[in-house]
């Protein structure tokens, strides 16, 4: 078919496990137990319910230092405040809930590690939201201690790029390499449960080829969750802050490449449909019947007068790849994201005559 001539044209194929620095031993794995998804032990969530939980612990003589607000309306700005405020009681109650969250973190990543794709992982990037700021940095911290006082020699650290950027700056690494031979930037798409944030993404391979000096010039956040709309809806809302990105790079001078990455939740198929994981999006994206990339090529045919080239991978493959260039000391590796879930990818370094970059 011609849409798939457009889709596939000169690139990989959507959620492939061969990229070109990286081969993706898994993700998404999806590991349960008697009381549901492990994952959800680890998840922002659990944080939440755990906080709650010392919350409710203290003396009823006590007044609750965080007053009558709800535990999840309490950011984690203001909570990592509290650590090294004036108030004992209440750091008391935030350092219990890291201690208690790193412990649900650290057997996650046990059962991960128990796992025949997860075998030998030397570092595992932690990513998602909860990962940024000081909360997000002592919970993983001590995590990794649990885990080293098990035996389990990983090395566990913060994703490097703001979580908001990972997503976009890791669709570099979905691209082939003829992209940053001709061209300075792409456009890059991180679409979540709540939000779709769109991006101009400078490579900056000039003066680093790994990719390791790449930027995220402009992005745009749009929060669907708020306006609820219906899957077509969506998906002609993001053509249009594509389209706008289009205009901008070229009113910039940016030399735009004609390559969208997209980073998407669920299990991503090679013909770009999603068999399973999407169900936060807004509609059935599902749905044998819908296919985003195809959907993207047909509101944006041509990027500079070339064909537009699209491929989507899963958001959790997608921020580890941001970390790529700074995982060369090692061969085998991971991330984990802390978000709604818990996503996962693992990863193997390709030997770097057959990268292609």
């Amino acid at each position: 078919m011609a849409e798939d001539t457009l889709v596939h044209a000169g690139i990989g194929k959507h959620g492939a496990s061969r990229l070109p620095s990286v081969d993706i031993d898994s993700f998404n794995i999806e590991l349960k137990d008697e009381d549901g998804f492990l994952g959800d032990r680890a998840s922002k969530g659990a944080f939440q319910a755990i906080f709650d939980g010392w919350r409710k612990m203290l003396p009823k003589e006590d007044e609750d230092p965080f007053g009558d607000v709800a535990s999840e309306d309490i950011g984690k700005a203001e909570l990592s405040a509290v650590l090294v405020g004036d108030d004992v009681a209440a750091a008391a109650v935030v350092h219990s809930a890291i201690e208690d969250f790193a412990q649900e973190l650290a057997f996650v990543i046990r059962r991960f590690l128990k796992t025949k794709a997860w075998a030998k992982t030397e570092t595992i990037v932690v990513g998602g939201g909860f990962s940024h700021g000081r909360l997000g940095e002592l919970a993983i911290a001590r995590a990794e201690f649990l885990l080293k006082d098990g035996e389990e020699k990983v090395h566990l650290l913060p994703i490097r790029h703001h979580p908001d950027e990972a997503g976009l700056i890791g669709c570099l690494h979905l691209a082939p390499s003829w992209i940053f031979e001709g061209y300075d930037s792409i456009l890059a798409v991180d679409i979540g449960g709540t939000n779709i944030r769109c991006g101009l993404v400078e490579t900056r391979w000039k003066k680093a080829r790994d990719l390791s000096k790449a930027k995220v010039i402009n992005s745009k956040l749009w929060r669907h969750a708020d306006d609820e709309p219906t899957r077509e809806g969506a998906v002609k809302k993001l053509g249009k802050m594509l389209k706008d990105f289009i205009s901008e790079a070229e009113e910039q001078g940016h030399k735009l490449a004609p390559f969208i990455g997209i980073s998407c939740p669920g299990v991503i198929l090679e013909d770009g449909s999603i068999e399973k994981g999407a169900q936060n999006l807004p509609g059935n994206w599902e749905s044998s019947r819908f296919n985003l990339p195809a959907s993207i090529v047909e509101i944006i045919p041509t990027i500079r007068d070339h064909d537009t080239a699209v491929l989507m991978h899963n958001d959790g493959v997608v921020q580890g790849l941001s970390e790529v260039p700074f995982m060369q000391e090692v061969k085998r590796w991971g991330i984990v994201t802390i978000g709604t879930g818990l996503g996962n990818a693992r990863f193997t370094n390709r030997p770097a005559k057959d990268s292609g970059k």
